[in-house]
């Protein structure tokens, strides 16, 4: 038996549900469109999300503007070990919450309020909570991202969100070892949870 998504989180502007708590959530997908340089969270929103929920890859969640329930943004967790080297070639991992897919949908940005720092919002009110609670079940250490390699992008992630990367040879063998083909050119950063 599938274990149950967790509670709905609920905030005065945003409600955030499971991908697969309703049908209606489905179609909430077809209007959701990424920022130019993002167009590969939205492919993977519309045509792989399910996919993922059902081969029990990933656990996508929507988050919906409390007042219109339109989709503002999704974002997509899932468990990982991160491998870092120690000496004479061996090496030790660290659990870790990894933060596959988030995007806000450019649509929504565009017309509703705020029109910025949704982005910061969703991450402090919802992902981090979430992923700190699955940490506290499962045992993580780590808040884990591949970013898009956008230096502002980057810049962002390491002074709002609180992340940070590994020193240039730890980073190198992390994407020897498990950098997904679907991030192929994304920086990996971490924080701790």
């Amino acid at each position: 038996m599938k274990n149950a998504a967790p509670a709905v989180a609920v905030t005065p502007d945003f409600v955030v549900e499971h991908l697969v708590d309703t049908a209606r959530n489905r179609r909430l997908l077809a209007a959701f469109s990424a920022s130019r340089n993002a167009k590969g969270l939205e492919v993977y929103l519309k045509t792989c999300a399910l996919a993922d929920e059902a081969a029990n890859e990933s656990r996508t969640y929507l988050v919906k503007d409390s007042v219109t329930g339109e989709l503002a943004c999704y974002f997509s967790l899932r468990a990982c070990l991160i491998p870092l080297p120690l000496e004479n070639g061996l090496f030790t991992t660290v659990p870790a919450v990894e933060l596959a897919n988030f995007a806000v949908n450019a649509g929504y940005r565009s017309t509703q309020r705020p029109a910025k720092g949704i982005g910061a919002y969703v991450f402090l009110e919802f992902i981090l909570p979430f992923a700190l609670r699955s940490a506290s079940f499962v045992a993580a250490k780590w808040l884990c991202i591949y970013a898009l390699p956008e230096p502002k992008l980057l810049d962002y992630y390491c002074k709002n969100l609180g992340f940070s990367r590994l020193p240039p040879e730890k980073e190198a063998f992390v994407y020897g070892h498990v950098k997904p083909k679907y991030d192929q050119d994304c920086i990996f950063m971490y924080q701790p949870l």
